[in-house]
Parts: structure tokens; sequence; C-alpha cells
């Protein structure tokens, strides 16, 4: 087949905006809805790759007959595809909240599924029709489809820090069409090229305003608050991080104060509320230099350790909008350091509103970091008598067990450790989470605590720990120490003027607890005694939730869900009270099966009922094999894909950074090793080598990962990321070998056979997002990437050889 010169360079663009348009609706879904809907994204991203290829077994004649109009033609679909069913997918009215309860909410989720589905398929077939018309270039044709998704997550989170998501829809649109431009060159059609992009410019522009605003949930705590008469959004900005919205509240002013005791007698000065992605409230709050203003910050949960030990040298994770700072000026601390991780949100704090916040992020006494709190923690030298870790999330989306899926490497048993190490004598670590019924967080918490103490080598980890709780917070301290009788009596004092109740000190007995915030029973005491007596293994193992420590390995903190506990959901169907009982882990379950439904529906089963319009034989061990190859395939490279991104989340200490490095550096690095398997295809097993490359490097990974990355953690970022490329790129290489040497196997064997992997090959990744999660959570990174080499070494066995007959 003569080689199309503009090609390569056309897939590589539509290709980028392919998983551009993919981690785009992440963010979307993360403002509109929740951010757990991301696993379903990538989901269904991977079956509209799948049915493409369905697509393309059936009806792969006509289309490459006619491929100077449907490969084109793909492209544009794709490109009104993108925000156009978005847009339409705003309209349906899905509630997540009443899946649950309500049957059309599974029906609206699997319509809202299918149909981000079709700019994905559109995509994928254009691509794919690409591999089979080429089939003798599939090694080049693989390699820019590689090469220009890993450029197109570079480019989408740099464009995010740009325009907001919803513009930066458009211009994904606008990338992926400018694809049909070096085709239409090339094949010296160069007026209507100009002409279809200027078409579909018009229709995107002219498209009604109303459809391209995002439409949040109105179960967002920000929608919840602007019911309210004279509340308003007045300023709005984003970055990849985050997007933020600045609310003010005229008639009803808002009064945030997270774990306020009963008592406090001043409520707090006037605040503006600031919301991230529509959720996750903080306040910023008036301070005129009047100290008394603030004194109803000593009237809460976290107030406890400047009562025990003055602080000279305090150091806060989170800063956010800056209340733990007016905090520590209440309390007259001489010297904070404060670490954030969103910069933008200092900005604009100082920028807009410095003299209404009192200056507090420009005060001289403030040393202000930008950056992930672990990496901040881990590269510096400096002890404090103090480290806070603040409130940071919703308490309505936290009880709901909305951040189940996500990874937290701030309540691991390492970075617990980290603090400690950070902590002057006698210093203390302090630990705010909202108080919950059933406990879970503060539980969760003090186990985690106990056992970074005891890695740490303290035999006795009660006599360091204290634990108080409001009506709303509960604050657990770490002492770098033995809490002492002094300690105590402070403690008591400090909780009996502010009615708060003492779960747990040293020594402490039943009757001294839940006096003042009282529940059915002492749970607090009684999980806190439990853990640190010869019992934990089996208090864990019995309680509702699962509140074993958070590791590095699996830092799912927000992870409560027990199997155990299913029947106690079940009874609550249709009463209301589910959404307590950890939902999220629920909805990724359910998005799992979802997945694996559309997957065995719309990819499956066509090709099982038309295997022999196929041209498959109706049974064939080797054709099995041949199916098993491209499965496994599926699955294995994206297990190692996600597995590496969340292990570089603590090298380079910024989520961004390591989303993309890590997954632009898997691509590119993917994509030369595709172009290089040319010189594989001849050799009789010559998929059998990639393979135990791939298989050994991870196994290297898992053994000596600490080791390799360890030796850098103080060196600056630019050095971090270039580390993280030559780590990576070798893995990455090989990784990118095995499906292209697969698809010239299948065209040897039977040219039939291509479209046929790629539908297959899409089968399997529609449900390795999900699988992998569940996975991680369960097992860990290390097991994920475990099975994942399981995985490639079965594919190595199943490959039929190329004398192999079907």
């Amino acid at each position: 087949m003569k080689r199309c010169p503009g090609l390569p360079l056309a897939i590589a663009l539509v290709s980028g905006a392919a998983i551009g348009y993919e981690i785009l609706l992440m963010r979307l879904f993360s403002i509109i809805q929740w951010h757990h809907f991301a696993y379903m994204i990538i989901s269904l991203a991977l079956l509209g790759y799948g049915v493409s290829g369905v697509v393309l077994a059936l009806c792969r004649d006509w289309l490459n007959a006619r491929f100077a109009w449907v490969f084109p033609g793909g492209i544009v679909l794709f490109s009104l595809a993108a925000p156009g069913c978005f847009w339409l997918g705003q309209r349906l009215p899905f509630n997540p909240s009443e899946l649950f309860w309500s049957p059309a909410q599974p029906l609206y989720l699997l319509t809202l599924y299918l149909l981000l589905a079709l700019p994905f398929f559109f995509a994928a077939s254009a691509v794919g029709l690409a591999l089979f018309r080429f089939r003798d270039e599939v090694s080049s044709i693989y390699a820019a489809d590689l090469a220009g998704a890993g450029l197109g997550s570079l480019v989408i989170i740099g464009l995010l820090f740009l325009v907001p998501p919803d513009q930066a829809l458009i211009a994904l649109a606008l990338v992926g069409l400018a694809g049909i431009l070096p085709v239409s060159i090339a094949w010296k059609k160069n007026g209507w090229g100009p002409a279809i992009c200027a078409a579909v410019l018009a229709l995107l522009w002219l498209a009604p305003s109303d459809w391209k605003t995002l439409h949040i949930s109105p179960y967002k705590e920000m929608q919840q608050l602007l019911r309210i008469p004279g509340t308003r959004i007045i300023d709005s900005f984003s970055n990849p991080i985050a997007y933020t919205d600045v609310v003010e509240s005229v008639t009803t002013p808002l009064r945030h104060a997270p774990g306020l005791s009963l008592n406090a007698e001043r409520e707090p000065p006037a605040q503006y509320a600031l919301f991230s992605d529509a959720g996750n409230m903080s306040a910023l709050t008036r301070y005129n230099g009047d100290r008394a203003t603030i004194s109803y910050l000593d009237q809460t949960t976290s107030a406890l350790p400047f009562h025990l030990n003055k602080p000279e040298q305090l150091l806060i994770l989170g800063v956010g909008a800056g209340s733990d700072l007016l905090q520590a000026e209440w309390f007259g601390v001489p010297s904070v350091d404060a670490v954030e991780l969103n910069g933008q949100l200092i900005d604009y704090i100082k920028t807009r509103h410095d003299a209404f916040s009192g200056g507090i992020f420009t005060n001289e006494r403030l040393r202000l970091h930008i950056g992930e709190a672990r990496g901040f923690v881990s590269g510096t030298k400096q002890r404090f008598d103090l480290i806070q870790i603040a409130l940071m999330d919703a308490y309505g989306a936290s009880s709901a067990g909305l951040y189940a899926l996500s990874e937290n490497y701030l309540y691991t048993v390492e970075a617990l450790q980290e603090y400690i190490r950070h902590l002057q004598p006698g210093g203390y670590l302090a630990l705010t989470r909202w108080a919950k019924m059933p406990p879970r967080d503060a539980l969760k918490l003090f186990a985690t605590a106990a056992e970074a103490l005891e890695r740490s080598g303290i035999s006795e980890p009660g006599r360091r720990l204290l634990l108080i709780r409001g009506w709303q917070t509960s604050t657990l301290l770490v002492k770098n120490g033995e809490v002492t009788l002094g300690d105590i009596g402070k403690l008591k004092t400090f909780c009996e003027d502010r009615s708060f109740d003492i779960d747990y000190y040293p020594g402490i007995t039943e009757s001294e607890t839940n006096r003042f915030n009282q529940l059915p029973e002492s749970y607090y005491y009684q999980g806190a005694s439990q853990m640190l007596g010869a019992g934990r293994a089996a208090y864990l193992d019995r309680y509702k939730f699962a509140i074993d420590p958070a590791t590095d390995d699996r830092p799912y903190f927000f992870q409560f869900f027990k199997w155990t506990t299913l029947p106690e959901i079940l009874s609550l169907y249709g009463q209301g009270g589910i959404s307590l009982l950890e939902t999220g882990y629920i909805i990724l379950v359910a998005g799992a099966l979802q997945a694996l439904f559309a997957a065995a529906l719309f990819i499956g089963l066509p090709m099982w009922l038309c295997k022999q319009r196929l041209g498959l034989p109706d049974y064939s061990p080797r054709l099995w094999r041949m199916m098993g190859y491209f499965f496994l395939l599926g699955n294995a490279f994206l297990f190692i894909e996600i597995a590496f991104i969340q292990k570089f989340i603590l090298f380079l200490h910024h989520p961004v950074y390591s989303v993309t490095v890590v997954l632009c550096t898997f691509l590119i690095s993917a994509s030369l090793g595709s172009y290089a398997s040319r010189s594989l295809h001849a050799m009789r097993h010559g998929h059998f080598a990639p393979i135990l490359g791939i298989a050994a490097l991870a196994l290297f990974y898992i053994l000596f990962f600490k080791n390799l990355t360890g030796v850098f953690l103080d060196q600056f970022v630019p050095v971090k990321i270039a580390v993280t490329v030559l780590l990576i790129s070798p893995l990455g290489f090989l990784m990118g070998m095995p499906f292209p040497l697969g698809l010239q196997r299948a065209a040897v064997l039977s040219p039939s056979l291509i479209p046929w992997a790629w539908g297959v090959n899409g089968f399997a990744s529609v449900i390795s997002a999900s699988l992998a999660t569940l996975i991680a959570i369960h097992g860990g990174f290390n097991v994920l990437i475990l099975t994942a080499v399981g995985l490639y070494l079965g594919a190595a066995v199943c490959l039929p050889r190329v004398d192999e007959a079907l």
C-alpha cells in the first residue's frame, strides 16, 4: 500500500486531541460532579476505541474503499462530538446521589457513558482504519499514535494553566480538527481542508451559550450556598489543580468555623467562601488587626496544641485560605512556615484581598512555600514545635465516601513518620478531621499514628497520643516524647472550658469520656483503646469500616468500605441513609460492572456473533490464543501506567507533574519502541525479548524504587523530572513493542485479524481502569505491578507462531 506522507502527523494530532479530551473530561466531571468519575472516563474512552475495532472488523472493505472520505470524516466527527457530547451529557438529569434508589439513574448513567464514548469512537476509527489500510507501516502509524497521545497529555496540562476547562474543550476540538490539514495537503486537495475547519469552527462558535456553560450538580456545596438569597460568585479562576470560585454572601453573612465549641461567645467576622471544584469550601476571613475579632479560633479543637506547648516554630501543611494563619496570629506564634499546593489561590488572595485578610499572606513572620506537603517536609532540614495538617476537605463529600477513590499521601504511615522526624523534642503533630458517625477518619488516623510510632521504634505508642472531639471535628495529637501529667492537666482544662470530649490520653478511663457531645457509646475511646492493645488486629477485622492504616503503597485513606457491611447497605436501600456508607467505592464497583457489560454488549457480542463474517473459523485454539494475547496486553499496559503515575507522585511531589511527566514519557517512549519493533518482527520468538525486559525492569523497580529515587529527593524539580524520564523511558520503550509485534503477526496470519485485535485490546482496556483501582485499593501498587508482569508473561505464551495456521 502506497504510503501517505501527511498521515503520521494527522494521526498524532487526533490522538493527542483524544487523550487531551480524556484528561479534560476528568477535570470537567470533578467540577460538575465529583472526582471519582475519573475512572469512568478512562473506561468509556477505551470503550470507544474497542467499538471502533468491531465496526472496522465488520465493515473494513467498505470503509477501506472510501478511505479518502472516511478518515477525515472521523476526524471531523470527533471534533464536533468532543464538545457536543459533553454539552448534551450535561442536559441529562443524572444525579449520582440518587443512583441507588432511583430506577432511572442507572439508565441515565449508561446513556451518559455511551454518549461520551462517541468522540473516542470517531478518533479511534480514523486511527484503526489507517492501521488496516497501511498495515505494512503498522509500527510507524502506531508510533505516531502513541507520540501524539504523549504530547497531547502535555499540551492539555499547559492549556489548563492558560484557559478555563470549558474553553479548553473548544481548543482541543480545534487541535483534533487540524488533523485533516496534513492529509488534505498531501492529497493535493488544499481547498477542502481549510473549508471544513472553518465550517466546524463556525458551528462551535454559534452553539448556544447556555450549552457551553458548566452545569454543576445542585447537590454540590457551592450550588447549595448559592440558593441562599444575597449570595453571588464574585471571582473565578482555574488551573489544572482546581477551579476556584469566590462567593460573597451579603444578606446572610457566612460564618464558617469548623470545630467551633458550642460554648463560644464570639462569632467569626465577615468571610468570603472559596470553593475548589464547586466543593471543598474554605473561608477567607476579614481581619482588621484587632486580635479580639479572631478569638473564636481559640474555641476550636485545633487550638489544643497551642495550650499544651506554646510553639515558636509552626509548620502548616495545606494552608488554603489562611484560617490556620489567623489562629497562629491569635496565639502570637513568632515564626510560621506554610505550604500550599495551589499557588494561584495564594496569588489571588495577596493580589485582590490582602487588605481584607489583614495581610496574613504578606506577614513578615510567614515563610510561604508553594508545593506539595510531603515534598516540602522530606526536603527541609528544619524542625518544628508544631506541625498542623489543615482540615482541607468538605464534610458532606467526605462523609458520603466520595473521596474513597482519591489517593492521599498526607495520611499514610510513612508520611506520619516523616512529620514526627521533623518535630523538635516535645513538639506536636496535630491532625484535625471531621467527626463522623459511625466513626471512621479519627480511628483510622489513630491506627496510622500508632503504627507510625511503632515503626519508628516506639514500643508504647499510647504514651504519645491524645485524641479529643467536638460536635463537628476531632483532633489527634502525636507528641515527639511522652505525654506528661502536666500535659494531661492542660488537656482537661482546655476540654472542660469548651465542652470538648476527651477520647484518649495515657491512663484515661471510659467514665471520663463521652460527657458533652454524647454518643450511644464511647466509640472513639473504645476504638483507641483496642488499637493500642493486643486485640488490635481482631478489632480492625471486625469493625464495620476499613480503618486499617493507609500506606504509601495503598494511600487510600478515605476508603472505608468493607464487603461485610454490604447487607447493611442493602437494608438501607430506599431510605436515604445509604450515602452514609461509603458510596464512592460502590460507584467504582458499579462502574466496573457497567464497563464490563458495555464492553461485552458492544464489543464482545458483535464480534462473536459475526466471527464468520470476520473471516474467522468457528473454533481454533490458536484463535483463542491470539485473542488472549491482545486481551492481556490491554490490561497489563494500563496497570503499569497507573501504578507508576502514583509512585512518582512521591518523587516529583506534585500530582500534576507526575501525571504529565509519567504519562507523556510512557507514551512517547512507547512510540519509539513501536517504531523499533520492526526489527524483531522477523524473529521467530521476537515478542519474548521485550516482554521479558518489561518483567525484569518492573521487578527491579519494585525492589529498588526508593533507593533509586531517594538519592535525588533533595534536587530541584527539573533534575527530578530528568531522572523520572530516564527511569521510565526504558520501560515505556519495551512496553511499546508487544502490541505492534502482535499486529504484525496477525497481518501475516490473516489481515482480517487486525481490526479484530484492535477491538479485543479495547475490550480489555475498558475494564482495566476500574480493575486496576480495585487491585490497588486492596493489594497496593506493587501488587498491581506484579499482576501486570504476570499478564505480560501470559501474553508472551499466548501469541501464535508465524508458521501456525489459524
